[in-house]
């Protein structure tokens, strides 16, 4: 009975771990210990929350089930609705933080300037559109990116700030904005920039770039 027990609460407390591993994260980034742990609790929940942008409708051709084309037979494509949304985790929080971490000046500007251009080339390269879900990419992409330019490019102090603004603005940029035009043409019904793998990406920025000062 017991072992059942620590067996159904093993994923809760790996979650807990996690939790405070990562909140001990944000606060070394330039938060006290109760910003940290709202900032981390706001970012998980605004994952959740999707700000509507635009509405516009798409046609999506119907499936044939025979082996050759009716002739005499019309099949009329579907007509969805496809919502760009803003989510508020995985958009909204970061950008936010990291003009505040420029305004603060723990960011410097030209290392910040040129390891974001970095994280933004790789991750508009890395980057794939799925008919259905979105543009995704491998969360440890943008993380690894930004540690790696920011340990090269910032002075010594600053290396955990820029590869945060570096890599979550990056990562918006390089994998969302770059990629508009490919989000309208997938199939999807709802498309939500900083949201689905790109929050992944975004949220380990924050976790291993404080490990970085």
């Amino acid at each position: 009975m017991p072992f059942i027990l620590l067996l159904l609460l093993f994923p809760f407390l790996l979650f807990m771990l996690f939790f405070n591993v990562a909140t001990f994260s944000f606060a070394r980034l330039g938060l006290s210990p109760d910003g940290a742990f709202l900032f981390l609790t706001a970012s998980i929940v605004g994952s959740l929350i999707n700000i509507p942008l635009s509405r516009r409708r798409i046609y999506i051709p119907q499936r044939r089930i025979f082996p050759f084309p009716l002739l005499f037979f019309y099949y009329p494509p579907v007509v969805q609705e496809q919502v760009i949304c803003f989510n508020v985790g995985g958009a909204g929080l970061p950008v936010l933080f990291s003009l505040y971490l420029l305004a603060s000046r723990r960011a410097p500007i030209l290392p910040t300037l040129f390891a974001l251009l970095i994280v933004t080339v790789v991750t508009r390269l890395m980057a794939r559109p799925q008919p259905g879900v979105g543009i995704v990419m491998p969360a440890f992409i943008p993380p690894l990116v930004a540690a790696a330019a920011a340990l090269i490019l910032a002075p010594h102090g600053q290396t955990a700030p820029v590869a945060y603004v570096a890599g979550s603005m990056g990562t918006l940029i390089g994998a969302d904005l770059l990629n508009w035009g490919r989000i309208q043409g997938l199939g999807a019904q709802m498309v939500s920039i900083g949201g689905a793998g790109i929050f992944d990406g975004i949220f380990l920025v924050g976790v291993i770039a404080a490990f970085l000062g």
